[in-house]
């Protein structure tokens, strides 16, 4: 079972009491990447939530052409995977890659899923969150945008 202190260094969790992240501990798995390792491409199966232990992850799309074009980079506590689980995607539309050695835990779809109906009140806090991080990642486009469109 992963530790409780281990959760509490994730964004995702950070609104959680020790209760309520002892039945996220229960349900949640780890893995090991190293460098340069896909973790998933655009296209495969959505396996779950995945929260970032330790090292970098870029995500990143191909476009029409063959280029790879990043759209994120997400450090220790940051997490990735979750619009897939949100807009019920049976495929992710991104490509996830480690950039360091990189410790990940991962919920899966299955346990997300179980979660919203036996415990509503975590989901609860847990959606909020992501919601709060959607909304900066917003902004932050938005304030992108005007200083092209400045530029321009």
């Amino acid at each position: 079972m992963v530790s409780l202190e281990d959760l509490k260094g994730q964004i995702l969790l950070q609104d959680l009491n020790d209760e309520e992240l002892g039945v996220i501990a229960e349900r949640i798995s780890s893995e090991t990447h190293p460098m340069a390792k896909l973790i998933f491409m655009e296209g495969e199966p959505t396996k779950g939530i995945y929260l970032i232990k330790k090292g970098k992850v870029e995500i990143s799309k191909s476009t029409p052409d063959g280029w790879k074009q990043t759209l994120a980079v997400f450090n220790e506590g940051h997490f990735f995977g979750e619009l897939s689980l949100i807009e019920d995607k049976k495929e992710h539309g991104a490509i996830a890659t480690t950039i360091d050695d990189t410790e990940l835990f991962i919920l899966k779809k299955e346990d997300f899923k179980a979660l919203e109906e036996s415990h509503p009140a975590i989901m609860y806090k847990i959606m909020k969150t992501i919601a709060r991080v959607a909304s900066r990642n917003v902004h932050a486009m938005n304030e992108k945008l005007v200083k092209l469109l400045i530029s321009y």
